[in-house]
């Protein structure tokens, strides 16, 4: 079976870690032939590929796809991905991220390519947008996905969205939550001593850790609000954020302002090899995003036994299951995001509670082998239906 995945750019970050688990899957698991189409890794995020751990995984990198728009270099990247198709000759072309979604199913679609599957990590249009770009980039999701099979939501909020949106009808939704590797995470408390300490942290010290960007729309200036009110109940609490980004000077400029220095600690950038070991040197974790198709920050906590308190966005509510596996804040609501926090941050026995009511109902769900053969049942579907045959189970 010959399978092309095409997606923007290899940053550190979900959608990206999903594409690389799901193209070494299909290789070492199904013996596929797989190759991997992106572009460069531009950004503050990292690299993801220049960790070494794509192994044997062909990869073809295409300076013109990029993920901004450029009339001029999109033009070229399409000719380049029609030529890569080509030469390539797979059964499947599957597609993430918006730019890499819309040139690949374009050019897969016309190629006549017996299987073009795209996955939603996340809309790209949201109401933070301004009306005009929100209605440009809903057009072109509907128009995309008259050119591709099926999708893959990574959560079933993502498909009620999409359908919402007059994407596409239900049926040519499937969900299928995006997989990791939740051995690091069954382990992360292997790490809490050492991670305790080389960040001066006591054993009383009760630590909310954040994992994300230090972004817009990642909701981090929330969560230096809410803090206010939880320091001053829990004096022994500690918010760890885990990411760098362009908001890292406001940000400890406007905690220093606020007296709350002692307060909050920066990792800076890790990768994500080390991010099992600071959600063990974590007590829980708060998600506090405007918009996010399902973080993976939310059951890598509950895999690794930590409850989580999370703004009631997109797929959240999956997995932040209010009073089982933590607790849901409508977005915005800093008084009740500064309630759930004081409530998890005074309370080790609800901590220990939810968090093993977390780890056992979603490790299982989130292995990335689990990821990788449902979507590769779904290649086999999609193929006997496109009457293509040859893809084998």
């Amino acid at each position: 079976m010959r399978v092309c995945h095409i997606i923007t750019r290899m940053i550190i970050g979900g959608a990206q870690e999903n594409t690389l688990l799901n193209c070494l899957d299909l290789m070492r698991d199904y013996g596929d032939d797989v190759l991997l189409v992106t572009g460069p890794e531009v950004g503050p995020e990292g690299d993801l590929l220049g960790q070494g751990r794509a192994g044997d995984l062909p990869i073809l990198k295409l300076d013109n796809l990029r993920r901004a728009i450029h009339p001029i270099r999109d033009m070229k990247a399409r000719l380049e991905l029609r030529q890569t198709i080509r030469d390539f000759k797979p059964d499947v072309v599957h597609t993430h991220s918006a730019k890499g979604g819309i040139l690949g199913r374009a050019v897969a679609w016309n190629e006549k390519v017996p299987v073009v599957v795209h996955s939603v990590h996340g809309a790209p249009f949201h109401p933070y947008q301004s009306a005009v770009a929100r209605s440009l980039f809903r057009s072109c999701e509907r128009w995309a996905a008259k050119r591709c099979h099926h999708m893959i939501c990574v959560a079933d909020a993502m498909t009620d969205l999409m359908v919402n949106a007059g994407v596409a009808p239900p049926e040519k939704f499937t969900t299928i939550y995006s997989g990791m590797d939740v051995d690091p995470f069954l382990a992360a408390d292997k790490h809490r001593q050492r991670v305790r300490e080389q960040f001066g942290l006591k054993p009383e010290h009760v630590v909310i850790g954040k994992i994300a960007r230090l972004f817009h729309l990642k909701g981090h200036d929330d969560l230096v609000s809410a803090a206010v009110d939880v320091v001053r109940q829990v004096p022994k609490v500690r918010f760890l954020l885990v990411g760098d980004g362009i908001l890292r000077q406001p940000l400890t400029e406007r905690i220093e302002s606020l007296g709350l220095k002692d307060h909050f600690l920066f990792s800076g950038l890790v990768p994500p090899s080390e991010v099992p070991a600071m959600i063990g040197a974590m007590d829980a974790l708060v998600h506090t995003s405007y918009r996010e198709g399902l973080a993976r920050a939310l059951p890598q906590a509950l895999i690794a036994g930590r409850p989580v308190v999370s703004y009631d966005v997109d797929g959240a509510r999956e997995v932040a299951i209010s009073d089982e596996t933590g607790f849901l804040v409508p977005p915005g609501d800093i008084a009740k995001l500064s309630a759930a926090m004081t409530q998890l941050a005074s309370d080790a026995k609800m901590r220990d509670r939810m968090g093993r009511v977390g780890q056992s109902r979603f490790t299982d769900q989130f292995r990335h082998q689990t990821m990788t053969r449902r979507i590769r049942e779904l290649y086999v579907k999609l193929s006997d239906l496109s009457g293509s045959g040859g893809i084998q189970l």
